[in-house]
């Protein structure tokens, strides 16, 4: 590898650029993608620590990055032109990434290798239909080849300015920890073991994942050893020990006032379970649909965060369900919503509701006297009384309220 004269770009093998022309390799661009899928699928085959689902957050980054490799070869490989150092510079960044999650240089290895495999054989498969010369082929191998080496090369130094620091190899382990703990999907409970066994950390019997929001204006806080970070994520978040036992909410104080949400406790292999619900909770609590402030705490938010798993469903059946408040206007319709709802969670105790609403226990009742003649006596039906909860604790806490 050396230096293109006039570019000032280093460690790109001159074979690279302008391999080709542009008209030849132009009819392999609209087949990117198909190339791409099946480099991933190659990659999630043969890679067990790559085998993540393609919606997962991870299977998006694997889709962007390799689906970039792609086009990033095809771009150099017909333009004289083409800047070496900003690739350098992202693929220098992609091993940094792969250290910090604590996955393997080797299985990095093998999946650009993988992705040679299968463009070579995509490749001359084009190489057949479009019939080209033999020697326009081996001009696109060989620099496929190069091309490989040369992200594979910045790669790995990303990947060593990561892991050979000072402390490292712990640091390795905790975050390769903190990878497989929060996986989607079910985790080996056995390779968690060992793994928490060779990092020093546990294991516990279970964990509760935490979601956590970043300031770009200050560092990471500092948390206590047993505490599990991740803060290179675009979305931080933390493993927390047997997070019920007494005086395990000490461990979450160094966060000050950082948005975060704790995730309900679960066993070692379901982490992810865990993470999905912290990172639910969190979202509402920015939409203002949950109180803020503070550490949330999922189980404190049950039946909310159960509404929002099916919010479209609800959405759909209150027009239908709750047809009667339809008919009235929005201040009206405000305040018998929160009546009923809030005598439904008292036990259907007037005087209990009036409290809580901070009125008049004769205008709770004249409400629900109202209630009763818009429903038609319905409302005392043993049947509706769960539904009734759901569909007014949604409309209420989680669908846009009517305005005063």
């Amino acid at each position: 590898m050396s230096e293109r004269p006039g570019t000032g770009v280093v460690h790109m093998p001159d074979v690279l650029w302008g391999t080709l022309p542009p008209e030849v390799v132009g009819p392999l661009h609209p087949s990117a993608d198909d190339v791409a899928h099946e480099m991933i699928d190659s990659i999630r085959r043969r890679i067990p620590e790559y085998a993540r689902p393609l919606g997962s957050n991870y299977g998006r980054k694997m889709w962007h990055a390799v689906r970039r490799a792609v086009g990033d070869f095809l771009v150099i490989v017909s333009s004289p032109d083409a800047s070496w150092e900003p690739l350098r510079e992202i693929y220098a960044e992609i091993g940094a990434y792969e250290a910090r999650k604590g996955r393997s240089l080797e299985g990095l290895q093998t999946a650009m290798r993988l992705c040679g495999q299968v463009a070579a054989r995509r490749f001359t498969k084009e190489a057949a239909r479009l019939d080209w010369p033999h020697e326009t082929l081996g001009r696109l191998i060989e620099a496929l080849f190069a091309y490989l080496d040369a992200i594979s090369e910045a790669a790995t130094g990303g990947y060593a300015r990561v892991h050979d620091r000072p402390g490292s190899q712990r640091e390795h382990l905790r975050a390769r920890l903190h990878a497989m703990l929060t996986a989607d999907g079910p985790a080996d409970r056995v390779a968690i073991t060992q793994l928490a066994r060779s990092s020093g950390w546990g294991p516990p019997s279970t964990i509760a994942v935490v979601a956590v929001r970043r300031r770009d204006d200050r560092p990471p806080p500092l948390l206590p050893p047993p505490v599990l970070a991740d803060w290179h994520s675009q979305a931080p978040s933390l493993v927390v020990p047997d997070a019920d036992r007494p005086g395990h909410r000490d461990l979450l104080a160094g966060l000050g006032d950082l948005p975060a949400a704790v995730g309900p406790t679960v066993d070692l292999s379901r982490g992810g379970v865990s993470l999905h619900w912290a990172r639910r909770a969190l979202e509402l609590a920015e939409a203002g649909k949950i109180p803020g402030g503070g550490v949330i705490r999922c189980v404190d938010h049950l039946p909310t965060l159960v509404a929002s798993a099916g919010l479209d469903l609800v959405e759909a059946a209150i027009p239908q369900r709750l047809a009667p408040l339809m008919e009235l206007n929005p201040n009206q319709r405000r305040r018998l919503v929160s009546t009923l709802l809030t005598y439904l969670e008292n036990g259907r105790n007037a005087a209990a509701a009036a409290q809580r609403l901070n009125v008049h226990t004769q205008t709770v009742r004249y409400r629900l006297s109202s209630l009763e003649d818009l429903f038609s006596g319905e409302l005392n039906a043993p049947e509706r009384h769960l539904e009734l909860l759901i569909l007014l604790h949604t409309w209420q806490h989680l669908l846009e309220p009517p305005a005063e």
